[in-house]
């Protein structure tokens, strides 16, 4: 096949600006790998004065992501602007309607509306990639279709979100704490316009309901993805996690197991000498664990203009090539409804409380945990000035209702002060 391909670019901030350059840069190299020449016929944006420091003069402008969806000279729609409601849906809904393929960065878009999309992509013969929506750069969407297709998959698990590991890595680099770092992410440019989406864990949720999808066989289901983000986090957890051999992420972490589908996005300890524990900053890491290839994991960065827009041609170098595979991995009509674990797999536990100083006070603690049928494997009390003791403890294997319920008669002892912090605990 010799006629080009033709795309019509919806969004033309950092990663459709991305996205022209590699067309423009490598316009040869794309064609030699396609068969088939790649090019832009179309754009639209919400400024089209504004200069983004490349020449848009040869690509047409439309005045909104429909009316681009739907044209003529337009065969596959790259959508990048964001949001899973408005103008993003409604025109990935058009672009499938009139014949086209998608490409997609939006990850909010897919984990709620994923399920009607691809049903709708199915039934016009079309498909969509949305390798760029999860975990910038690294290919973790084509890995788990593709390459891995031959796994049952037992659980996928992994750092998503860029923004939340450099905050608690550079608490533990620098001693500053959570809220100064919050700032400065600010001041760096590294927070959503919303930034609960990113220190709440909204974001990365949305990325674990997509890997769960494609990994277990389901559909999405982001409002079954527990979430908890880092902003409970303090310095002292960081410290004291780190004199114990661990280190703190905002882990996501889907499975399967008798009591249904597991997905949670929340702060975890994981071991220092891990993979997932000797991440830093801002880059990724999503671990895939299968029955043929016992673990896979793949590190990249997660962000940014250059990884972004990277996965992007990935997805529509291979609508070039003619390599069409459904959304989620396996035809959208055969996803099942898999129920949520309402309580997840037994895992030891990080707990951290402030214990009166007085007689009998880690006695009570002992008895409430044992009433709940958690059992202590280390504990530990540090050095204090005051009246009031740091103490540290580490529970053996229960389940996250067995903590509710004990956290629930620490609360009652009288000796604890404020509400203990509890950390699962990921064994990899």
């Amino acid at each position: 096949m010799t006629e080009p391909l033709r795309l019509g670019i919806a969004g033309l901030g950092t990663v459709g600006i991305g996205v022209v350059k590699i067309i423009r840069r490598h316009a040869a190299l794309l064609e030699a790998r396609t068969g088939r020449p790649v090019v832009i016929t179309a754009v639209s944006a919400r400024d089209a004065t504004k200069d983004r420091g490349v020449s848009l003069k040869d690509y047409a402008w439309e005045t909104g992501p429909v009316a681009l969806a739907t044209r003529d000279d337009v065969d596959v729609f790259v959508e990048l602007m964001g949001g899973h409601e408005g103008p993003a849906k409604l025109a990935t809904e058009a672009a499938l309607a009139a014949g086209k393929d998608v490409v997609t960065a939006n990850k909010a878009l897919l984990a709620i509306h994923g399920q009607a999309l691809a049903e709708q992509a199915e039934a016009n013969g079309r498909v969509i990639r949305f390798e760029a929506a999860v975990a910038g750069g690294i290919p973790v969407i084509k890995s788990l279709t593709e390459s891995l297709a031959g796994n049952e998959i037992t659980r996928v698990m992994g750092v998503m979100n860029g923004t939340c590991n450099y905050i608690l890595t550079q608490m533990e680099a620098t001693g500053r704490g959570y809220n100064a770092l919050f700032e400065e992410c600010g001041q760096l440019g590294y927070l959503e316009a919303d930034p609960l989406l990113d220190v709440g864990g909204i974001d990365a949720g949305h990325k674990l309901a997509l890997l769960a999808s494609i990994a277990f066989g389901t559909k999405p289901a982001f409002d079954d993805v527990k979430l908890e983000g880092i902003q409970r986090i303090a310095i002292e957890d960081i410290r004291h996690a780190a004199d114990m051999g661990y280190r703190i992420k905002l882990l996501g972490v889907a499975q399967r197991s008798a009591r249904g589908l597991e997905q949670r996005m929340t702060p975890c300890l994981v071991p220092a000498d891990s993979p997932l524990g000797q991440l830093e900053g801002g880059t990724n890491m999503v671990v895939i664990e299968g029955d043929a290839i016992d673990q896979v994991v793949l590190r990249g960065p997660g962000a940014g203009e250059g990884p972004t827009a990277s996965a992007v041609m990935g997805d529509v170098l291979d609508i070039a090539r003619g390599l069409r595979i459904a959304t989620f991995g396996q035809p959208a009509t055969t996803l099942s409804e898999e129920p949520a674990a309402q309580t997840g797999l037994p895992a030891p536990y990080y707990v951290r409380m402030a214990l009166q100083d007085k007689p009998g006070a880690l006695a009570k603690v002992a008895a409430a945990l044992g009433d709940a049928g958690v059992s202590i494997h280390r504990m530990r009390q540090y050095d204090h000035a005051t009246t009031v003791a740091p103490v540290l403890i580490v529970t053996h294997k229960c389940t996250s209702t067995m903590l509710e319920q004990a956290l629930e008669a620490l609360a009652a002892t009288g000796v604890v002060e404020g509400a203990p912090v509890a950390l699962r605990i990921e064994e990899l």
